[in-house]
């Protein structure tokens, strides 16, 4: 698939039917273009089965609450309308994308208690995340923005509008020849980078940061077990950032991502080591049991 994504032959579910791709439209005045009332999940399909599909579509009807929002679907009927999608389309291997919002209705300011929750599934054919960062390592900036203080937002929400600075960070980081950028948290410490969380390797055991002020993703802590079945010791923990010339090896983790090595986060190196590379190849395994 190529061009724009509002211009392809396909279908999507909206709104319980499925619809011609060009016909899922929306509003210019729907409540969420102006105010971001938005949640949404990546998702990926593996020889025909969404990799922990159920635990996605648990997480999004979760955020939506966050945000005020009860999504009109079960997790059983987003399931059902996830795999009607791919059936449409003749996929077995896809990325699949669910997103929910608040709809043009009776209003149209801050408040929107008048107007519809919304539920659209897509999907399309996707590669790796990061290109050839797969074997190489991927190539890290560092924001100027920082995650902010869960007080202030609904940090355990998949949001649409948590994103504004992972596109700014991201795009600026490609302005000065990276791939992504990592964050810093609101304290400074280590985060995450604008659309994965990441690991590092220290002395044969792993290090990733806390999930106090970050989505605690849910390939994060699959990889997290898979490591501990193996017998290594991860340390979930407040990383400072003068720790990064400590790691000898480093790694993001995300339905798109999956697991990607990172060779350089700035002016410090990380070699795409033996741990990296296993761990790599039993998730690469796993989603496709």
């Amino acid at each position: 698939m190529s061009g724009s994504y509002e211009d392809r032959d396909g279908k999507i579910w909206m709104d319980g039917q499925l619809v011609d791709w060009r016909d899922a439209n929306v509003h210019i005045l729907t409540h969420a273009l102006h105010y971001a009332s938005s949640v949404f999940e990546g998702e990926r399909c593996y020889n025909g089965k969404i990799f922990k599909g159920e635990e996605h579509s648990a997480r999004l009807r979760k955020s939506a609450q966050l945000l005020d929002m009860e999504i009109p679907y079960s997790v059983e009927e987003i399931e059902k309308a996830k795999y009607d999608m791919l059936k449409a389309n003749g996929w077995t291997d896809a990325y699949v994308r669910a997103v929910a919002w608040r709809g043009a209705g009776e209003d149209m300011g801050v408040s929107a208690r008048k107007n519809p929750v919304r539920l659209a599934i897509a999907g399309w054919e996707w590669g790796n995340y990061y290109g050839d960062a797969k074997m190489k390592g991927a190539k890290l900036d560092i924001a100027k923005w920082r995650r902010p203080d869960p007080r202030t937002i609904p940090a355990e929400a998949k949001a649409a509008g948590l994103y504004m600075i992972c596109t700014m960070s991201k795009h600026a980081a490609e302005d000065r020849g990276f791939s992504d950028a990592l964050f810093m948290d609101w304290r400074g410490y280590v985060a995450e980078a604008t659309g994965a969380n990441i690991f590092f390797v220290k002395d044969g055991e792993v290090h990733t940061p806390k999930a106090d002020v970050f989505l605690n993703g849910i390939t994060r802590r699959t990889v997290i077990g898979l490591l501990e079945e193996k017998g290594i010791k991860v340390h979930e923990r407040l990383i400072e950032p003068t720790e990064l010339a400590e790691f000898e090896q480093c790694w993001l983790t995300g339905t798109a991502a999956e697991v990607t090595p990172v060779s350089q986060i700035r002016e410090f190196n990380f070699e795409v080591g033996a741990l990296t590379r296993d761990i790599a190849e039993t998730y690469e395994k796993l989603v496709r049991t």
